[in-house]
C-alpha cells in the first residue's frame, strides 16, 4: 500500500459513496485526527512547560507569555503553506511528513528545558513548537476533499475537535506530571510525546490515501484571496478558534499570576475547559449541518460576550470560582463556534456557485475549489487570534497586575463578530437579484 494514490474520487455521488467513498473517508479522517491531535499537543507544549518554570529560570510572566506568543505566531504563519502542501505531495505523504517534523520541536524542547538555559534559547524553540499548528490546516484541507458537503460540518468539526484534543490532553500528562514528581521534571511530559509522534508518522503511512484529484489551483488561491467573504470568515474565526487556542495557551498563566495559583494548582484546572471546547466542537458543525451555520454562529458570538461579561465580573471581585464557571463557558462556546464557522467556509462558496447559475454538480466542484483554497487562509487569520489575546494579556499585566483589560478588549471584539454575523449571513437581504438567492442562513 505504499505511495498508494487514488485516481478518481467523487463524494457527491450518492453510489460511489455508499459502496466505496464513506468507508475510506472515514479511514483517513480517523488517523487524520491521531496526526493533527498529536500536532496540537507539540504546538501547545508551552502552555505546559511555563508552569515547570519556576523562579530559579529568572522569566518574569510577561516573559512566560512571550513565549507562548511566540509558538502561536509560528503556527498561524506556516498553516498557509501546510494548507497547499496538501495538494502538492498528497495527503497521506505530507501527514507522514508533517508528523516526524514534529520531532524536531519535541527533541529540542527535551534539550533546553532546564534553569540557566537562556532566553532567547527558550524563544526560538518555543518558535519551533509552532510548526505544530500547521498540522491542523493540512489535515483540514485534506479531509475536506473526502467529504460530500452534506457531512462536512460533522466531518470537518470531527476532525478539528479530536485535533484540538491534543490541548487539553498534554495538559494533562503535565499535570501527571507535576502532581507525582512535582515541577522539576518537565523533560518527561517532552519524552512521553517523542513515540506517539513516531506511531503518527506509522499509522498515516499505513492507513491514509493520497487523492489524485485535489491538485494545487492559483486561480482559486487568488480567487479566494480576493473574495470578501474569505476575510469576513476569517475575522469571525478569530472570534472562535483564534479564542479557544489563544485561551488555552494563556489560562494556566493568568490563574498562576492573577490568582496566584501554584504550578500543580494551575495544571489542576487548566485542562478542563480546552477538554470540554475540543469535545463539543463536532457538535457546533452537526448543529450548523442542521439549523444553519450563521445562525448557530451568532448566537454563540452572543454567548460569548455574555460569558466575558460574567469573566469580568470575577475579575474585577477576585472570585476565582465564578471566574472559572465564566471561563470554561468560554471554552465551551468557542468549540460550538470553531464547528458552526469551519462549516459555513464550504456552503458559502457552494451557495455562490449556485447564485452564478450553475448545476447541482459544477457549483459542488467550484465550492469545493474555493473553499479548500480559502480555508488554509481563514485557518492561519484564524490563529493570529490567539497571538492577539496572549499579547492582550501581556500588556494587561504588565500595565495593571490583572487581565480585566484585556477581557473588556475580548468583549467588544465578541461584539464586532456579533453584528457582522448577523449584517452579512442573517439580515434579510435587498431584493437584489445577486444577493437574494444565495442563502446565507443555510450555511
Amino acid at each position: 500500500m505504499a505511495g498508494r494514490w487514488i485516481e478518481t474520487w467523487e463524494p457527491e455521488d450518492e453510489t460511489f459513496w455508499q459502496e466505496e467513498g464513506e468507508r475510506v473517508a472515514r479511514r483517513n479522517l480517523w488517523f487524520s485526527v491521531l496526526s493533527e491531535h498529536i500536532g496540537f499537543s507539540v504546538w501547545t507544549l508551552w502552555s505546559v512547560m511555563v508552569l515547570f518554570m519556576g523562579p530559579e529560570y529568572g522569566i518574569d510572566p510577561a516573559g512566560k507569555f512571550f513565549l507562548i506568543s511566540t509558538a502561536t505566531l509560528v503556527g498561524a504563519l506556516v498553516r498557509v503553506p501546510y494548507t497547499f502542501a496538501v495538494a502538492r505531495f498528497g495527503g497521506r505523504n505530507w501527514t507522514v511528513f508533517s508528523a516526524v517534523g514534529l520531532l524536531v520541536p519535541t527533541l529540542a524542547a527535551f534539550w533546553v528545558m532546564e534553569p540557566g538555559t537562556s532566553y532567547a534559547t527558550f524563544v526560538a524553540v518555543a518558535a519551533l513548537t509552532g510548526i505544530g499548528g500547521g498540522n491542523f490546516a493540512s489535515s483540514m484541507t485534506n479531509i475536506n476533499a473526502f467529504f460530500p458537503l452534506r457531512e462536512k460540518g460533522w466531518a470537518l468539526g470531527l476532525n478539528a475537535g479530536g485535533g484540538n484534543i491534543g490541548v487539553p490532553v498534554v495538559q494533562l500528562v503535565g499535570l501527571l506530571v507535576i502532581g507525582t514528581l512535582g515541577a522539576s521534571h518537565p523533560r518527561i511530559v517532552l519524552g512521553v510525546y517523542l513515540p506517539l509522534i513516531v506511531l503518527a508518522a506509522v499509522c498515516a503511512v499505513l492507513y491514509m490515501d493520497n487523492l489524485r484529484p485535489v491538485k494545487n489551483d492559483t486561480g482559486a488561491a487568488l480567487e479566494a484571496v480576493r473574495d470578501p467573504h474569505t476575510w469576513i470568515m476569517a475575522v469571525l474565526y478569530i472570534g472562535t478558534f483564534g479564542s479557544f487556542i489563544g485561551y488555552s495557551f494563556a489560562f494556566g498563566l493568568v490563574l498562576q499570576t492573577q490568582f496566584g495559583r501554584t504550578p500543580l494548582q494551575a495544571a489542576s484546572l487548566t485542562f478542563v475547559g480546552p477538554l470540554l471546547g475540543s469535545l463539543i466542537r463536532p457538535v457546533g458543525g452537526r448543529l450548523a449541518d442542521r439549523y444553519g451555520g450563521a445562525r448557530i454562529t451568532l448566537a454563540t458570538f452572543a454567548a460569548m460576550a455574555a460569558a466575558t461579561g460574567v469573566v469580568i465580573q470575577a475579575s474585577g471581585n477576585a472570585s476565582l470560582p465564578v471566574f472559572l464557571t465564566g471561563f470554561t463557558a468560554l471554552f465551551v462556546l468557542t468549540g460550538l463556534g470553531n464547528g458552526s464557522t469551519y462549516k459555513m467556509i464550504p456552503g458559502i462558496f457552494h451557495a455562490k456557485a449556485l447564485a452564478r447559475g450553475l448545476d447541482a454538480e459544477a457549483a459542488a466542484a467550484r465550492g469545493r475549489r474555493l473553499s479548500g483554497a480559502a480555508m488554509g487562509l481563514i485557518g492561519a487569520v484564524g490563529a493570529l487570534g490567539g497571538l492577539a489575546i496572549n499579547l492582550a494579556f501581556r500588556q494587561s499585566f504588565q500595565a495593571s497586575g490583572t487581565g480585566t483589560a484585556a477581557f473588556w478588549s475580548f468583549l467588544a471584539f465578541y461584539g464586532v463578530c456579533s453584528t457582522l454575523t448577523w449584517a452579512v449571513y442573517l439580515r434579510r437581504p435587498a431584493p437584489a437579484p445577486t444577493r437574494g438567492r444565495l442563502g446565507y442562513a443555510e450555511v
